[in-house]
This record gives structure tokens, sequence and C-alpha cells, in this order.
């Protein structure tokens, strides 16, 4: 019995999200409260948990657990010495040519656009007032002259 209180029971591994990390203080208040808003939040019990019915001996799991966190670190560290710089210079090049893009193609087309649109609304006026408004006048005076009536028989 004394084993079974020193570490988490089987089932209480496998809750994961809801329990927190074993024996340690929640990281933030909404880890704390059961809610998860940070984009990745991954413990030990959320990888490796164990059912009910089967446990391990705790120096397994203690060990397991020192394990994977350090790894977890280490893996952490590696992966962003390695990406970091180069991710940062190619969202850098990347913003820089959509900044490019807006200041000296974008604007200066949406402004042009803008300039010539008042001309092109007054003859597209015209000439819908020319050929679409006395077609639709026609074919509306057409159809005000029918009357549908629906009889129940």
């Amino acid at each position: 019995a004394a084993a079974a209180g020193a570490r988490e029971t089987g089932a209480e591994r496998g809750r994961g999200l809801q329990s927190g990390r074993a024996g340690l203080p929640p990281r933030s208040a909404e880890e704390g409260s059961g809610l998860w808003c940070l984009p990745l939040q991954l413990g030990f019990q959320d990888v490796i948990a164990e059912p009910a019915s089967a446990h391990s001996c705790d120096r397994v799991w203690i060990c397991s657990h020192a394990l994977f966190e350090i790894s977890k670190y280490l893996v952490y560290k590696l992966l962003t010495l390695l990406l970091a710089i180069p991710l940062a210079l190619v969202a850098g090049v990347v913003f820089a040519l959509l900044s490019c893009l807006h200041i000296w193609i974008v604007i200066p087309f949406v402004k042009t656009c803008l300039m010539v649109l008042p001309s092109v609304q007054t003859v597209w006026k015209s000439m819908t007032d020319v050929l679409l408004a006395p077609l639709c006048q026609s074919m509306g005076r057409c159809f005000a002259a029918v009357n549908i009536r629906l009889d129940q028989e």
C-alpha cells in the first residue's frame, strides 16, 4: 500500500490531460483548471500510461520518466539549435518579398484601378441603359399580363 501511494496508479496515469503531471505543480493556470490552451502540452503520462491492471516497478517508472523528460529537453534544444536560425532567415525573406510586392505592385495596381474606375463605370452604365434596360422593360410588360390561377379539384 505504501508503494502504491508513492506513485500514481495506472488509472491516474491514463487520465493524462485531466490529472496534469505526476507530483508536479501545473505549468499555468489553464493547466491547473483542466483547460489546455497552449499549442503542445505533452506530458509523460500522455505518452506512457500503464493500465490499472498492470504496474511496473517504481524504479522502472521513475527511470523511464527521467529518461523521457531528459530526451524531450535535449531533442528540443537540438532542433532549436539546428532549425531556429534557418527558419528565421526563411521567414524574414518571405516577409520581405511580401512587403516588396505589396508596396511596388499591389498598391500601384489598386490605385490605377481606382483612377480608371469612374470612366469604366460611366461606359458600363451607358451600355446597360442602351442594351439591357429595354429588354428587361419589354419582358416585364409581357409577364405583367400573365395571370396564374390554381384550382383544387
